[in-house]
């Protein structure tokens, strides 16, 4: 009898490969998400000995940027920030060093013209960050924001993927 446990690792490992290994041309932030309904669902729906294989959230966004208000070059960690792939996180419910997938960023427009893959890198905190919230980092200057503004930042499906060490790649 095969382990279901077991079996879900599987699916979710290849479903994660996909999202990464599939081409993104021509995606919008208003387009379908198959990859990442399929995660949600699947993560929404299991059963629950299983449920902690992959944690998945719902939590309220907020976003910062460079250029003023006493934000800096570094992150928490002690690493570049990087546009559109740093979040600070409450260091509890999402701790540091988690790589997070936030489905409804897949495909927005990135500073460097990439559509995004939906993946971002918990590497900082903030002392407005508490359970239930995550806050962003968008670029340098208020415009950075526009590409989120059309997002509804009550609630974002972020679910943690995986862990990095050290500084994340951007």
């Amino acid at each position: 009898m095969i382990n279901r446990g077991a079996l879900l690792k599987r699916i979710l490992a290849c479903v994660a490969a996909l999202s990464v290994a599939l081409p993104t041309v021509g995606a919008r932030a208003e387009t379908a998400d198959p990859i990442g309904d399929l995660i949600g669902q699947v993560a929404a729906h299991v059963e629950p000995m299983v449920r902690p294989i992959l944690a998945t959230f719902g939590l309220k966004a907020t976003l910062y940027h460079g250029g003023g208000h006493g934000i800096r070059d570094r992150d928490s960690l002690g690493c570049k920030v990087v546009p559109m792939r740093t979040a600070a996180v409450d260091g509890v419910v999402l701790p540091r060093h988690s790589i997070l997938f936030i489905k409804e960023t897949v495909g927005l427009r990135m500073p460097d013209g990439r559509l995004h893959d939906g993946y971002w890198y918990a590497s900082d905190v903030g002392g407005g960050i508490h359970q239930g919230r995550i806050d962003l980092f968008t670029g340098n200057g208020a415009g950075s924001m526009a590409p989120m503004l059309s997002l509804n930042m009550t609630t974002l499906t972020v679910a943690k993927v995986g862990e990095f060490q050290g500084c994340p790649l951007a």
